[in-house]
């Protein structure tokens, strides 16, 4: 009975790390996660280097093709990307 004394501050610095480190790092990547997967062909973005751009082509292989310049399009990996700056709305269907 005596050991169950100690472990019972281990087991209350575990759940606090897990609430107040672990599980907010969880819901920060599902948020950039849900980012990434909405990306469109329009939208303002800016890669974790700092470089911003405008998405030209969504590929399925991971990769987005962004113009950073009049002309010049760089490939980015979707994982890099830090922020959506401006969203474009979906064209509106015709009916």
């Amino acid at each position: 009975m005596q050991n169950f004394g100690q472990v019972i501050p281990l087991i209350l610095i575990f759940g606090i790390m897990y609430f107040l480190l672990i599980r907010p790092q969880q819901k920060k990547l599902k948020q950039h996660q849900a980012m990434v997967a909405a990306l469109r062909r329009g939208d303002q973005i800016i890669t974790q280097g700092g470089v911003m751009g405008k998405v030209t082509k969504v590929k399925d292989d991971g990769e987005v093709e962004v113009e950073i310049a009049k002309g010049v399009n760089v490939r980015v990996v979707r994982s890099t990307i830090a922020t959506v700056v401006n969203k474009t709305e979906p064209a509106a269907a015709n009916s």
